[in-house]
């Protein structure tokens, strides 16, 4: 994915960015959705996310972030944006009007748990052997299928899930304090 973004940014490739937007859109719109976001607000929010990709890809820095976090991030962005748009409108036509909005910001307790459970999920995926942390992060963080992973690390298909299904339970050991 990070030689489509870099084609894009270099040459303006039309391809590589179809190939990127037949990757993303779906899963841009259904990100979106799972986060709360009306669907035909999700479609709009995926589509632009997109075309901020095409312009911004020269901006891009594998270095710094996967494309999927990179994309995934421009989309949240995205997001927040329509929805603070929103709620200024709505404040502004309720205006006068003497009602308040509801604080629905997670409260400072939730913030500490919330970067807990981030630092004790990071300090677990530092304790698994190499080869499964590279297999998770091909799968989960870079959305790679298993195919792909065990075609680009010269692996059979068997052992790219044998490694992730070690790695998650693994995981699941050393997190069961996490769990609700």
């Amino acid at each position: 994915m990070s030689a489509l973004v870099q084609a894009v940014a270099a040459q303006g490739d039309r391809q590589a960015f179809a190939a990127l937007f037949k990757h993303f859109a779906p899963r841009v719109k259904a990100y979106l959705m799972r986060l709360g976001t009306p669907e035909s607000v999700a479609e709009d929010l995926a589509q632009e996310a997109l075309v901020s990709v095409w312009r911004k890809a020269h901006l891009f820095d594998p270095a710094d972030a996967g494309v999927s976090t990179w994309v995934f991030t421009i989309a949240r962005n995205l997001r927040v944006d329509h929805f603070r748009r929103r709620s200024n409108l709505a404040l502004e036509q309720d205006e006068g009007q003497g009602e308040q909005l509801p604080d629905t910001a997670p409260a400072p307790e939730e913030h500490c748990y919330a970067a807990q459970q981030e630092s004790d999920v990071r300090h677990a995926l530092q304790q698994l052997a190499p080869e499964q942390a590279q297999v998770l992060r091909l799968s989960f963080f870079e959305e790679h299928p298993h195919a792909r992973i065990a075609q680009d690390l010269g692996i059979p298909l068997g052992t790219v899930k044998s490694r992730v299904r070690l790695a998650m339970n693994h995981l699941r050991r050393l997190l069961g304090h996490l769990e609700p």
